[in-house]
């Protein structure tokens, strides 16, 4: 019986010599940015220019939002606990869910599956949302806890994917999604950096499940900032204090008599 073999076609190694989709490693050091030979691997091709500044547009968007998001939380908190860095960042990517950096999976495959039918972007998406309230779905990638009218990293991501023709039917119709929520709904709920990041590598032709990655490459740097300074900053063993915490459990009582 013939053994069954692992197989890829991301990385090889040729007379001792680790290759990337076909090119030399060695080769792409120096002449190649972080983001391009992030893109190759992804891909399985070299990006053009414009592909890798929307690229690092997109990766630097998310590389830190502060130190109370779940995954800084999760990530300082282990390391206090006595961890070294690499344990600290893995729990902080851990934390990643819908809630958190995960949307980007959810709402690029409803923008890829929307916008893969026939019509006209404005009537995709006014349908797409009534279907949604009608089963009471939330639709991912919309809606932030502080930024209530724009998400300025989106605004800011959709400008230079427009400058440099990435956008497209699937960030058209994200946009015209928005639009519909605070028609049909009444409330203002923004197309967020994981909803944007979803149209903009659905239109630059990377495959929904890829989303999280995507998350996932960028935030790991402000991960490894924070764990960093956890551990060379603060004292050993976090915990919350009393004006953090409270019990709202039975009372102090008695066990019942045998």
């Amino acid at each position: 019986m013939t053994k069954l073999k692992w197989r890829t076609a991301i990385t090889d190694h040729v007379d001792k010599e680790p290759y990337l989709r076909g090119y030399r490693l060695l080769d792409l050091v120096g002449k190649y940015s972080f983001s391009q030979v992030a893109y190759l691997a992804l891909k399985g091709e070299l990006p053009t220019p414009a592909e890798a500044r929307v690229l690092d547009a997109m990766f630097v968007s998310v590389i830190d939002h502060g130190v109370a998001v779940p995954s800084v939380v999760a990530d300082r908190v282990v390391i206090s606990g006595g961890n070294p860095l690499h344990v600290g960042v893995a729990a902080g990517i851990l934390t990643f869910g819908e809630a958190h950096g995960g949307a980007i999976e959810s709402a690029a495959r409803v923008f890829q599956r929307t916008a893969a039918l026939e019509g006209e972007v404005a009537d995709l998406a006014r349908e797409r949302v009534a279907q949604s309230r009608a089963k009471k779905e939330r639709l991912p990638g919309f809606g932030h806890r502080y930024y209530k009218e724009a998400d300025p990293r989106t605004a800011k991501m959709f400008a230079i994917a427009k400058e440099e023709n990435f956008y497209g039917r699937h960030c058209a119709l994200a946009e015209a999604m928005m639009v519909e929520l605070k028609a049909q709904t009444g409330r203002s709920l923004v197309l967020n950096v994981d909803g944007g990041i979803a149209a903009i590598i659905s239109d630059m032709g990377f495959d929904w499940r890829l989303g999280k990655g995507f998350f996932i490459i960028g935030r790991t740097v402000g991960l490894v900032a924070h764990g960093y300074e956890e551990l060379t900053r603060e004292r050993p063993f976090r915990r919350l204090t009393e004006d953090e915490m409270t019990y709202d459990g039975v009372p102090p009582r008695s066990l019942p008599e045998k």
